[in-house]
């Protein structure tokens, strides 16, 4: 399964480079580096996960949402012939596809430090939102092994790297995002496909995930000043990288002296 994720990388590769290709050759050139308008705040910004997060929580008690979402259980459970436990894998890959694509030649927005510290800070606002509403909200998951369903890990862990590669790749080819938005949607059709979330678990943890990366976007100008610039050496003298097996799932720091 391992190389699945190898996989969804060389797709977030080869569509970008395509994509940045054919607007070469089109003429179509934009400079996007006079202006730095990645840690700008805007309204609109909200609107997408601000619907995901509206239907997720108004699906906890709406009885046409309920239905809907047992509805489409039961549409998957027809067409299940077994499990794929691919969805384990790939919610780690639009996440490491920021950290791999800048190897392969893709230039990222920031550099590798900083980009450690948006993920870092990603990871700990998405971790965090997900484990106290699972805590509170005691919904059962639709194969009836617990009782902590909404929202979905997964998904949120997905969609939270899949909006990272959008805004640290997307002056490249926004073929980057688009792909690694597909990766993530994946990644949640599967969580449903495997009888482990409902669809409103599912819409709820895209919006977790994707509101997370722009919190941390925008709180990046007042995080870095905790960093000072031997730690900022520190960072960019790094390499981090997820890792998963059939057996456990980790992240690989690597550190040069």
């Amino acid at each position: 399964m391992r190389n699945w994720i190898y996989f969804f990388l060389a797709v977030l590769l080869v569509s970008g480079g395509l994509h940045k290709a054919a607007a070469q050759q089109a003429d179509v050139v934009t400079d996007s580096s006079a202006v730095d308008t990645t840690h700008d705040y805007k309204l609109k910004h909200l609107i997408v996960p601000a619907v995901l997060f509206s239907y997720g929580i108004v699906a906890l008690e709406s009885e046409s949402l309920k239905t809907l979402n047992s509805d489409t259980r039961d549409e998957l459970k027809q067409h299940i012939d077994e499990k794929l436990s691919i969805d384990d894998f790939t919610q780690y890959s639009p996440l490491a596809a920021v950290f791999v694509l800048p190897n392969l030649g893709v230039k990222p927005e920031h550099d590798l430090g900083e980009r450690s510290i948006i993920a870092g800070t990603s990871f700990l606002i998405m971790a965090s939102t997900v484990t106290i509403l699972k805590n509170v909200s005691n919904v059962e998951r639709p194969d009836g092994s617990s009782d902590n369903s909404f929202p979905s890990g997964h998904t949120a862990t997905a969609f939270m790297g899949a909006e990272m590669v959008y805004q640290e790749f997307k002056d490249e080819s926004i073929w980057y995002g688009v792909s690694a938005y597909t990766v993530a949607a994946g990644t949640g059709f599967f969580r449903m496909y495997n009888n482990r979330h409902w669809l409103s678990d599912v819409a709820m943890g895209a919006g977790i995930g994707i509101l997370s990366t722009k919190l941390s976007y925008w709180l990046f100008p007042e995080i870095s000043k905790l960093f000072n610039k031997s730690e900022s050496r520190v960072l960019n003298n790094m390499e981090i990288s997820p890792y998963a097996d059939q057996q456990q799932q980790a992240i690989r720091v690597l550190y040069r002296f």
